[in-house]
């Protein structure tokens, strides 16, 4: 049984006399990055640190609402393996590729439903280093799909208040499709409402594995001081040095690993894999996991 709750809405704050635009309410009051926080009817509305209006989440087609969960308990990074395309297609006679370009609508119905609960950062599983070794026709089909879906869904994503950001390798991939990231990153950058990180051409290992050379790089050049390489050192050469760790690491299609996804990131992440393949994923999944998350008892090491 779904529970549901407030959907987020944003709103403008008139500066001439601080009241919201358009809902009649007046503030609640200061959320904690900033933002006023209003009420109207069943939603809630904010507006983001930079001031620019941005368009609420639409409603998922069946009604569904949030569940009520403390904002503490709201997990801040969501990792997801985008998985089970493939088989998706293959179980109605369809071209493996039909599986993918489902796929495009279901993200975004996630990502509208990380901005409903509070989820403030998404890292999407869209490419990896290892996805080379499929076959050339549908390599060729990723890396266009890629490219066009990002330029199809920025203007919608800069319009809901979306950083787009991207972590990956450069090499081997499509020039277009990093002309394509970068256009979004550039367009979207002073987003505040949730970051999507678009991971393609990304593998976990190889993150760390380019982290490590630049740290090498740097000792050599005696910019850095070998004694003094910590944790926080290999953080500040990852792809986004910013990018929080992963609270919650969430797989769709019943497949039971990471797959080299964001692994230094996750080392304290809590896992949750369900069965449904991702062509039919959308946001009560996501909420599915969430509550399942607010459940788990974080200890990081620690004891009670």
């Amino acid at each position: 049984m779904w529970l549901y709750s407030a959907t987020r809405h944003v709103a403008k704050l008139c500066e001439a006399c601080g009241k919201c635009v358009g809902l009649g309410r007046a503030a609640e009051g200061i959320g904690q990055d900033g933002a006023v926080i209003l009420r109207r009817d069943s939603a809630t509305a904010t507006v983001p640190d930079n001031g620019r209006s941005v368009r609420p989440p639409s409603q998922h087609p069946s009604g569904a609402r949030p569940p009520k969960l403390p904002p503490e308990l709201v997990p801040n990074h969501v990792a997801l393996v985008m998985d089970g395309n493939g088989r998706w297609a293959q179980e109605r006679g369809l071209p493996r590729t039909a599986g993918h370009e489902r796929g495009e609508a279901v993200l975004m119905d996630t990502v509208e439903g990380c901005i409903e609960i509070g989820v403030k950062w998404l890292s999407a599983f869209a490419f990896s280093t290892e996805n080379w070794r499929r076959s050339p026709e549908e390599v060729r089909f990723l890396m266009g799909f890629n490219r066009d879906v990002i330029r199809r869904r920025r203007d919608e994503m800069h319009e809901m208040g979306v950083r787009v950001r991207w972590a990956g390798r450069r090499p081997r991939l499509w020039r277009s499709v990093i002309k394509e990231l970068e256009i979004a990153e550039e367009l979207t950058k002073d987003n505040t409402v949730m970051t999507l990180t678009m991971c393609v051409n990304y593998g976990g290992r190889a993150e760390i594995a380019d982290a490590a050379k630049e740290i090498a790089r740097r000792v050599a050049a005696g910019e850095l001081d070998p004694e003094k390489v910590t944790e926080a050192t290999v953080a500040r050469f990852m792809d986004e040095p910013d990018m929080p760790d992963v609270d919650l690491f969430l797989r769709p299609s019943g497949e039971l690993r990471s797959s080299n996804f964001l692994i230094w990131q996750s080392a304290y992440a809590e896992f949750v894999y369900q069965h449904t393949l991702f062509p039919d994923f959308d946001r009560r999944n996501l909420w599915d996991a969430c509550v399942e998350y607010a459940s788990r008892d974080r200890r990081f090491g620690g004891t009670k």
